[in-house]
């Protein structure tokens, strides 16, 4: 797959603020065809009407969620090819390999920039895949690491 800064994106978050950082971010890094959906539910009707090239989902949303998502995306075979980034804040060991057996293509914790952002959607569409949940697992606990030195005693 090669990376089109063209392709359509889906971005899937409840909160607004971060359907709009996501966008602004996206943005920054050349994309253009950006739609938003509040919730999973949301996401697979616009999926079924649209070919995205990309999603972009929040694992936690109701009623439908991120992960929940993902799953009914790899089910349906009109769009189970369809490349996808889980995005949280949970940094959770068994979240990250649940969501690589489910079939995501990457996976981000919040919070994250541009570049992060770039590295993690150019993976996606590199010929070698370099998700795997050992590097995930370390770059969460790396993160978790860092939010517990920050955390006032």
């Amino acid at each position: 797959m090669a990376l089109d800064p063209k392709m359509p994106v889906l971005v899937v978050d409840d909160y607004s603020t971060m359907v709009r950082i996501i966008r602004n971010l996206l943005r920054q890094l050349g994309f253009e065809d950006i739609d938003d959906a509040a919730d999973g539910s949301a996401a697979l009707e616009k999926m079924i009407v649209k070919r995205y090239g990309l999603v972009i989902s929040d694992w936690n949303m109701e009623p439908m969620t991120g992960y929940d998502l993902l799953r009914r995306v790899r089910a349906n075979p009109q769009i189970e090819t369809t490349p996808f980034i889980m995005v949280t804040a949970e940094s959770k060991t068994e979240n990250v390999i649940a969501a690589k057996k489910a079939g995501v293509n990457n996976y981000i914790v919040k919070p994250f920039n541009a570049q992060t952002l770039k590295a993690k959607i150019e993976a996606v569409f590199a010929d070698k895949p370099e998700f795997t949940p050992a590097v995930e697992q370390t770059n969460a606990a790396t993160f978790v690491g860092s939010r517990l030195q920050r955390s006032p005693v």
